[in-house]
């Protein structure tokens, strides 16, 4: 089973929205064929280890992280696959809790006459499907704010320049934060500062340069559509969702293909969880990467949204005119947010924190 999570990982950049997912056939104690979940609509990770393990699979046990659909999708079910290759025993991490599934791949497995365990790495494997089961159970993915500042917690000078805060080795770890998400969303601030591209350069990523990648989508929220028409987030390197508040009634030419959601109050948090709310539809996402200013970040952390917290700090300091790190009105010590510090390392000369707010 530790060897299907291995695998699985060689998914998490591509497989998305789908879960990553591993598989291990073994016979004899020899694993005889393993596979991993690719884009979708290519392969499940058992249809992969199965095709590699060709007719050796009849009698083998297999090492799954998650329960074998039962469904036809783009592809054909997991659970038909291992029965028609003679598959005797069928050992899962965890149940799938997406509808169609279930426990439905299970009972087509035991009707079959395959034997089935489940609970083996469980908790691992939750940790590393943590997007899908978040999806699944609330309707939208993991949502993890991507924030870098100074030890006084600024993110630029008065002036606005902030280039560059962090060094080289932290801005290239924020590219695995990317390239495991499968949406970015970002202000309309950020993107008239910055005019950044908000996509993975895969030369940069610090492991897997050989992986498969998926390129995130990204959500700009531009309450007024203000973006310009030579902005780089509206290249065509990845799609580009528009979100603008409901009260703007003219599209500027230059906009008008890109899919627009409109919300009212677009800047409020009521207006930030219904604009979640929306994109879930329309860009399903596991993992979702909130890259952007201190007001978006402020907004997203008072209506409760932040499941995580990745905060990249600088060993320098910027002084008290420079912009602090988040836009938050807090008067008393009760309205405060507290955080659980879950780990830290150094990353280049910075340091890299994750945190995950305290309920």
């Amino acid at each position: 089973m530790q060897r299907a999570i291995k695998l699985a990982d060689r998914g998490r950049f591509a497989a998305k929205p789908n879960p990553h997912v591993g598989c291990v056939l073994v016979k004899d104690d020899q694993i005889i064929g393993e596979g991993f979940t690719q884009p979708p609509g290519q392969g499940h990770a058992e249809v992969q280890a199965l095709r590699q393990a060709g007719e050796n699979a009849k009698g083998a046990c297999a090492y799954v992280t998650l329960e074998p659909c039962n469904h036809q999708g783009r592809t054909g079910p997991c659970s038909e696959a291992l029965i028609q290759a003679g598959v005797t025993r069928v050992i899962a991490a965890i149940q799938d809790p997406y509808p169609e599934v279930a426990g439905k791949g299970f009972l087509r497995l035991r009707d079959a006459g395959i034997e089935v365990q489940v609970g083996l790495l469980e908790a691992t494997v939750k940790q590393q499907l943590r997007g899908f089961l978040a999806r699944i159970d609330r309707g939208y993915g993991f949502i993890t704010l991507k924030l870098a500042c100074s030890l006084d917690g600024k993110i630029a000078l008065a002036s606005g320049e902030s280039k560059w805060i962090t060094g080289l080795a932290a801005r290239t770890d924020v590219q695995r934060l990317r390239a495991q998400s499968g949406l970015i969303i970002t202000g309309a601030g950020t993107v008239l500062a910055d005019d950044c591209r908000l996509t993975v350069r895969q030369e940069q990523l610090v492991v897997g340069r050989d992986l498969m990648l998926t390129q995130p989508t990204r959500a700009v929220l531009d309450s007024r559509l203000r973006i310009p028409e030579n902005a780089l987030i509206l290249g065509a390197e990845a799609p580009t969702i528009l979100c603008c508040d409901a009260s703007t009634i003219k599209v500027p030419g230059h906009l008008t293909e890109y899919p627009l959601c409109r919300v009212d109050q677009l800047n409020s948090e009521e207006g930030l969880r219904s604009v979640i709310a929306q994109l879930a539809q329309i860009a399903p996402a596991n993992e979702i990467l909130l890259e952007c200013g201190p007001a978006l970040a402020g907004n997203a952390l008072k209506a409760g949204l932040v499941d995580e917290l990745v905060l990249y700090q600088a060993p320098m300091l910027l002084g008290h005119s420079a912009q602090s790190l988040v836009q938050m009105d807090i008067s008393t010590m009760t309205e405060r947010l507290n955080f659980d510090l879950i780990e830290t390392r150094q990353i280049g000369k910075d340091q890299r924190l994750i945190l995950r707010p305290r309920a």
